[in-house]
């Protein structure tokens, strides 16, 4: 990866969780659950070929730490 590819999970404070890039105004999903917004940020960050997923827990304080390999090689490995 030539750039660094992170999206952070973190509370929404009118309810729910919200998938965020760093420096980012708006957010690129919104969920209801902490384990839906993983899930929607592991699939965005597969199609982005691969990177950081930071998850934060309900005080904002980093919880875990997770890299995400691409979605879309386009030269898998044989064999």
């Amino acid at each position: 990866m030539a750039t660094s590819n992170r999206r952070h999970v973190v509370p929404d404070p009118n309810g729910g969780w919200k998938v965020k890039a760093p420096g980012a105004q708006r957010a690129s999903a919104h969920t209801r659950t902490q384990a839906e917004a993983q899930a929607a940020a592991r699939k965005i960050l597969g199609n982005n070929g691969g990177g950081e997923l930071v998850t934060h827990g309900r005080d904002s304080r980093i919880r875990a730490s997770d890299t995400v390999a691409p979605g879309n090689d386009p030269f898998p490995p044989k064999g």
